[in-house]
């Protein structure tokens, strides 16, 4: 297996396996990750959005990444998850993640108040400040209400060698090329990564780091064939991968939150781990699988 770099290439945002009662299933997350370093991924990315992570305290969220981190025993980079509302939290996470041996943590900004600059600022230099550890940000202002621009993570990045990269899931190529050409000037190994499917070719070609995008839970062939094309300059086969998972983000709007989708798309995809989410999510239906099934049809990827 051919590892890039530890903040390079295609990493999955790792679902939360959950049993019937919505507890954690170890069996079931053993069972994934399996999979996924099996398909070649370059990197594990637990207790993001798909991960739930804003759905469980801090004692399971250290549970679950504690294991993660365990069962995954040095065959891949692994970051965790550890943003908060409150700096406090975001602090105790990113120090237990440290001890506990990730590579590094993804940290999202605080969401329902919006913060002034200076606020997130000081928030995002106390934990920079804390540990060592590589942070990378994690910019989804749909969700989280604000957003983080080129500019602030410029000033970030330029003050804490430790923040080496961003996860930018916007729907808006200017800012992800934005994001690349103003941070790299002050860090030129500073990684930005697509959260949307369809932006890896575009990030990649601006000279972003890959993707961390969720299909790539369920369909990494496509985004590592896509991600291994474009180093070997093999442009033809890049445009056959780039045109099947532009498909792909239709399945996101099956239903609200998403995270159910996902889990369903590993399950068709031929993985048989527990597709339970916690509530509200509502259960899967018939016709949100039909839908599914079209979805993976129109972009090549198989399914029994």
């Amino acid at each position: 297996m051919n590892i890039i770099h530890t903040n390079a290439g295609i990493i999955p945002p790792v679902p939360t396996i959950l049993n019937e009662q919505q507890k954690f299933d170890r069996d079931g997350m053993q069972l994934l990750i399996e999979s996924l370093i099996a398909k070649g991924v370059h990197g594990l990315f637990f207790l993001g959005t798909a991960g739930e992570f804003n759905q469980f305290d801090a004692g399971e969220r250290e549970e679950i990444a504690k294991f993660c981190i365990d069962y995954t025993d040095g065959r891949l980079p692994v970051w965790i998850g550890t943003g908060s509302n409150t700096t406090s939290e975001a602090l105790r996470l990113t120090r237990h993640a440290a001890r506990s041996g990730a590579t590094g943590v993804v940290v999202i900004n605080p969401y329902y108040c919006k913060l002034s600059e200076e606020s997130l600022f000081t928030h995002y230099a106390a934990i920079a400040e804390a540990s060592e550890l590589p942070l990378m940000l994690y910019n989804f202002p749909a969700l989280t209400g604000q957003d983080l621009s080129p500019a602030f993570v410029r000033r970030l990045a330029a003050r804490y060698p430790n923040v080496v990269g961003i996860k930018e899931t916007v729907d808006q190529l200017s800012h992800i090329r934005q994001m690349i050409l103003l941070v790299q000037e002050v860090n030129p190994a500073f990684a930005v990564f697509c959260g949307f499917d369809e932006y890896l070719l575009p990030t990649l070609a601006a000279g972003g780091a890959g993707a961390i995008a969720a299909s790539a839970n369920f369909a990494p062939q496509l985004m590592l064939g896509l991600h291994s094309s474009f180093q070997q300059n093999q442009f033809t086969e890049v445009l056959e991968y780039h045109r099947k998972l532009i498909q792909i983000p239709p399945l996101y709007a099956l239903d609200d939150p998403f995270i159910p989708a996902i889990k369903e798309a590993v399950r068709l995809a031929g993985l048989p781990v527990p597709t339970f989410s916690h509530t509200p999510a509502n259960p899967w239906n018939e016709e949100k699988e039909r839908q599914l099934k079209q979805i993976f049809t129109k972009a090549g990827i198989p399914f029994a």
